[in-house]
């Protein structure tokens, strides 16, 4: 069921469409699946020369039952001083981290990320991580490295102090978004270009002129919505300071 767990049948379509040459976006096409989902289960199971659908699906079920018998400690809930409900922090807390899952966000990230996202300082340091996720000092390196590369976090290490510390800001979609407003830009003038080498008056041109139609239109609300944004904050700001 798209959305699920990935089933041994899906797994054999996978290793199909990896044997036709085709892409992660594809084969998730194919299953209703995100492409990220795809990349995740073939890179984990051998890489896409050396996939094998029943060896992928005992893997898994390998995996599960290990982390049956292991279950791992629910994190303890940081005292925020609040008066918050320390169990409504919990549950959104999961909530948060498997819609960063369900995003395409690896687990590990998708943890680490919320942690910080629920600390009103929006930093911590590794010792704080390994502390609060209960894993260890390794997952946080692998973790925070993956986030700084996408632009979701930074470090910053404090004059005379050893340990560095993780940092979110109220900027950390907006640097996504921006991201993503360069590819789209890159795909609307693309389509452009395929529609003028194909002929717009063609079925393939059109689809391409279609294409950059729309993807102008997202590129100009996203960006619309990105000075709303910024407008609204710099207001914030200005009312806090008087």
């Amino acid at each position: 069921m798209p959305g699920g767990r990935l089933t041994g049948q899906d797994r054999q379509h996978i290793a199909a469409g990896l044997a036709e040459g085709l892409g992660y976006t594809e084969i998730g096409k194919r299953l209703g699946r995100p492409a990220s989902t795809i990349m995740r289960e073939v890179t984990r199971n051998g890489g896409p020369d050396d996939y094998g659908a029943d060896r992928a699906h005992e893997a898994t079920r390998h995996r599960a039952r290990r982390h049956k018998e292991t279950p791992p400690p629910a994190p303890p809930i940081p005292n925020s001083g609040h008066g918050r409900d320390p169990q409504a922090v919990q549950d959104f807390t999961e909530s948060f981290t498997a819609l960063l899952v369900q995003q395409g966000l690896p687990r590990m990230m998708a943890r680490v990320l919320t942690c910080l996202h629920i600390a009103d300082s929006g930093t911590l340091t590794a010792a704080d991580l390994v502390q609060r996720l209960r894993i260890s000092p390794a997952s946080v390196s692998h973790a925070v490295t993956f986030l700084e590369q996408q632009g979701m976090l930074r470090r910053e290490r404090t004059p005379g102090e050893r340990r560095e510390r993780y940092i979110i800001d109220d900027e950390i979609w907006l640097r996504s978004l921006l991201a993503s407003l360069q590819m789209t830009d890159a795909l609307t003038a693309a389509s452009r270009r395929g529609a003028e080498i194909l002929g717009a008056a063609t079925p393939a041109g059109a689809r391409f002129e279609s294409s950059a139609e729309l993807l102008l239109l997202v590129s100009e609300s996203h960006r619309q919505a990105i000075e709303q944004w910024q407008r609204s904050m710099a207001a914030r700001n200005a009312g806090r300071q008087s």
